[in-house]
């Protein structure tokens, strides 16, 4: 929502809105329209609400998180936010298009309360969410199994060394990020619903068909086809939820998102050491035994995500989720209005209209989101670069192949905490950037030791507790991913945004697939080095962020607070500004 906008609207007064001559829509409002005698709606004394004059919800009503809902939280209130659909000046400016999926459920004067709008999220997380956080498990089962696959002497029977486990990565990353803007641009245009499961089945068949590498070439070429068909995953599905969450939401359940993939990571753990047991059977090892049958069960989560993913907030009927679909006409109304009166700009597209050439390159040039790519290359280059190594490290210890797989647990599961308690930090306090450069200061002085320490000469169980410590930091990705949606502001920009930070993300894998090399093993000397000096870049990169969105919205307080209010009504009437170009627009950091 345009947060200066709302300011100049005199956002505690009841208005009418807009009406919407469309019959399911006024059903969707008629329902919410009921008498009320001497009763307090926010905080309007009210005798009646009318379909003329229905109060709105006070922001500082809402409470996110369930611990913040205490005696005084009343489930009876109004929830429905003020919006710029709330003056007739300014609401036709932001009326959403005719071939709107969600058109029909678009009710400016439709109400709700808190206690309708909490049980309707909580249905949100159980019929969307928990069906996003599988898929991306099955994701992370099939990109991440590699690391397990190691330590079952993979790399010794294709006649591989470590420089070809390097590659390897790379060549998987490097077709992940070429894949990320193609495969978003396709999701854009025939809908994440279709092809997210569509990709599924595809890497499935591929990730089981490992089961038959026979050395360095395959393994390359099996690696590349698996970058390809995964790659725009995550961008898609993030573009999904936000069809469904507000933004302080979705930043929330990416937090849940990424911590599914770190619950993939333990139960790749186990799956491991069970599978690798399969050494043997019928003659094959236990690693291609691990492939084969991961790979199948990914085959099944695509299969079944056909029937489990709806196209929209408004699109859950179907043969398999039944005929009057997973919401009431109730919902759907409060699903679309509240979405839309935090932002109008989700409007702007219908869920399977394609992103033009024009669309695309306007979308890439956007300045203001560059500072988040370049965060998003490097951030996580620190700790990645560990990480593809730890199996390798503690088998290096001493460890045995078995032991070595259940040890990476502590470190994930540690992870999973420390990356949601940052997330809801972020938005308790309403602070991004210092917060989410909080995952750099937590991985320095780990890293510091690495690089003043030969860990491979200390106590094993030491050097193990060093590096679990130090993969165990608080990873600032959902926060980011997800304040990359807030800024772009616009369905067209978020489509593009979001599959140009991810690519950014891989290519700093890419980078760090590549820190430690073979001449440099077995302390890794020259690259702990290296990956000291990034962290401490990437301290000062967040500040230049933060320094930069402060004065980007300080700028834009300038020149909106010196408009009169019919100069700010002409703009809003006339200007060719989109997205987070325009003057009421208020970059999030």
């Amino acid at each position: 929502m345009s947060t200066a906008l709302a300011k100049q609207i005199n956002l505690n007064q009841p208005t009418g809105g807009v009406i919407v001559s469309d019959e399911s829509s006024s059903q969707g409002s008629s329902d919410n329209l009921r008498d009320k005698s001497e009763g307090i709606v926010g905080q309007i004394k009210v005798t009646e609400i009318t379909h003329v004059a229905s109060p709105l919800g006070i922001p500082a009503d809402e409470k996110r998180f369930w611990w913040q809902r205490n005696k005084t939280y009343d489930p009876d209130a109004i929830a429905t936010q003020p919006s710029v659909f709330d003056d007739p000046d300014t609401a036709k400016e932001y009326q959403p298009p005719a071939n709107w999926e969600n058109l029909h459920r678009f009710d400016p004067s439709a109400r709700w309360t808190w206690g309708e709008e909490h049980r309707l999220i909580r249905k949100i997380d159980f019929k969307i969410m928990i069906w996003a956080c599988i898929m991306f498990m099955a994701l992370e089962l099939d990109r991440s199994n590699l690391t397990q696959a190691v330590t079952d002497n993979l790399l010794k029977e294709l006649k591989m060394n470590t420089n070809d486990y390097n590659l390897g990565n790379t060549v998987f990353k490097l077709a992940f990020l070429c894949a990320e803007l193609p495969s978003q641009l396709v999701s854009k245009w025939i809908g994440p619903d279709r092809w997210i499961p569509a990709q599924l089945i595809l890497w499935s068949l591929v990730a089981s068909a490992q089961f038959w590498l026979s050395g360095r070439e395959s393994f390359l070429i099996t690696r590349a086809i698996l970058g390809i068909l995964q790659g725009g995953f995550i961008p898609d599905i993030i573009l999904y939820l936000s069809y469904f969450y507000k933004h302080h939401e979705l930043s929330i359940r990416l937090g849940f998102f990424w911590t599914a993939m770190s619950l993939s990571d333990v139960i790749a753990a186990f799956l491991a050491y069970g599978l690798l047991h399969l050494r043997g059977l019928h003659g094959y090892s236990g690693w291609r035994w691990l492939f084969l049958i991961e790979g199948i069960l990914t085959l099944v989560i695509g299969i079944a995500s056909f029937i489990l993913m709806p196209a929209s907030p408004t699109q859950t009927a179907s043969k398999f989720r039944g005929k009057n679909g997973w919401f009431t006409t109730r919902e759907e109304t409060i699903m679309v209005n509240r979405i839309i009166r935090e932002d109008p700009e989700k409007s702007s597209m219908h869920n399977r209209q394609p992103i033009t050439p024009k669309l695309l390159w306007k979308s890439m040039c956007d300045y203001d989101l560059w500072l988040l790519y370049l965060i998003g290359l490097m951030f996580q280059i620190p700790e990645t670069t560990p990480s593809q190594y730890l199996t390798l490290t503690l088998k290096g210890l001493g460890f045995g192949t078995f032991k070595t797989n259940l040890l990476v647990i502590p470190s994930t599961v540690f992870h999973m905490i420390t990356m949601l308690a940052l997330t809801y930090v972020a938005e308790i306090w309403g602070e991004l950037t210092l917060t989410a450069a909080f995952g750099q200061v937590w991985a320095l002085p780990f890293l510091v030791y690495i690089y003043l320490v030969d860990i491979t000469k200390i106590n094993k169980w030491l050097a193990f507790g060093i590096m679990s410590l130090l993969l165990s930091y608080p990873s600032a990705h959902p926060i980011q991913v997800a304040w990359n949606s807030r800024n772009s502001n616009a369905v067209r920009s978020r489509t593009v945004s979001a599959a140009l930070y991810n690519m950014f993300v891989q290519a700093g894998g890419i980078v760090a697939s590549n820190v430690y090399r073979a001449d440099d093993a077995p302390r890794y000397k020259r690259g702990d080095r290296a990956l000291v000096a990034i962290c401490l870049g990437n301290i000062g990169l967040y500040i230049v962020t933060k320094v930069y969105y402060v004065w980007r919205n300080k700028s834009r307080d300038a020149k909106w607070n010196a408009m009169n209010e019919d100069e700010r009504l002409n703009y809003l009437a006339t200007t060719t500004d989109e997205g987070n170009k325009r003057l009421d627009f208020r970059f999030a950091h």
